[in-house]
């Protein structure tokens, strides 16, 4: 399973690919969890728990571009927002890498708005930031 999620994880965000040992250290902390349509891997999700004041937590849904516009993407982010708001969520965040076109107009239709932009520390890559506005469809 954990490679699986990591094979989908590192096509849908290059920039950001993991060896296996950073996957197992990120399955200790986050729920990790794949898509499939019949036995074929369609996608992934990760929910990171909530934290903080404002119970914050972050869920992404990752689909393979061949796998896209299909409901796959909806399905793993209704998921991982149920699970998360399950944990006590109050606040839902996700990130997306900011060439992601597909990415963004999904965060964006589900009533995401965007909060950051960002360029890691010695990285080029720039990351969008968006959170899930109060009221919106995804609310």
């Amino acid at each position: 399973m954990l490679e699986q999620w990591r094979h989908v994880h590192n096509v849908v965000v290059p920039p950001a690919a993991m060896s296996p040992q950073e996957a197992r250290e990120r399955q200790g902390r986050y729920r990790l969890a794949n898509a499939y349509l019949g036995e074929v891997l369609v996608g992934c999700s990760t929910v990171r728990p909530p934290a903080g004041e404002q119970r914050v937590a972050t869920v992404i849904a990752r689909v393979l571009p061949e796998f896209r516009r299909r409901g796959f993407g909806t399905a793993l982010h209704e998921d991982a927002l149920a699970h998360a708001r399950g944990l006590g969520a109050e606040t839902i965040e996700t990130c997306v890498l900011a060439v992601n076109a597909d990415g963004l107009r999904f965060a964006l239709r589900r009533g995401y708005a965007e909060t950051d932009r960002y360029v890691l520390d010695g990285e080029h890559d720039e990351w969008v930031d968006l959170r899930l506005s109060p009221g919106g469809p995804g609310h």
